[in-house]
């Protein structure tokens, strides 16, 4: 099977087993390792990637899947060596310890940030719910993103801050 999509704004081919999750395409076939695999169930969050402006469970998805499609990994939330403004919230409020969870947590707040730059405590809260982290408690998390919105609702949600 051959398939083609783009990754974090190149266009990549896969040609593999048409069984293979998306998630194991981008880890073992693409080289982007920052998306996570935990529960293969869909229920912690850890593999959350972006494709065509959702955040998607990459291990629930077969490759097959995302022909075609655009796909955003925690890899393509900077540009460069420069973080994101999300992410820079994440490194001021301290929102990560063991990081595991950390990029499907920013993969679905920028998800959520991009289509509502306005979100608030309560919703963030309701779209973070499918993600666990079993470290932070979620509190520097939730702090973090509503540091970010200002950079979503101005436009520069992917441009260093």
């Amino acid at each position: 099977m051959a398939l083609q999509f783009t990754l974090n704004g190149k266009t990549v081919e896969f040609g593999g087993e048409a069984r293979t999750t998306l998630a194991d395409c981008l880890r073992h076939h693409l080289g982007q390792t920052g998306t996570h695999v935990g529960c293969e169930h869909g229920v912690c969050g850890a593999c959350t990637v972006i494709v065509d402006g959702e955040a998607v469970r990459s291990c629930l998805m077969l490759a097959v899947q995302a022909e075609g499609s655009q796909v955003t990994t925690v890899e393509g939330l900077s540009e460069g060596e420069d973080l994101s403004p999300l992410q820079a919230a994440f490194r001021k409020h301290h929102a990560l310890q063991c990081g595991f969870c950390t990029p499907g947590i920013l993969t679905t707040a920028h998800a959520l940030l991009t289509h509502e730059p306005d979100a608030d405590e309560e919703r963030i809260r309701h779209v973070l719910s499918g993600n666990i982290c079993r470290c932070t408690g979620y509190l520097p998390i939730i702090e973090a993103i509503l540091d970010a919105r200002a950079a979503y609702a101005d436009g520069r949600r992917g441009k260093p801050a």
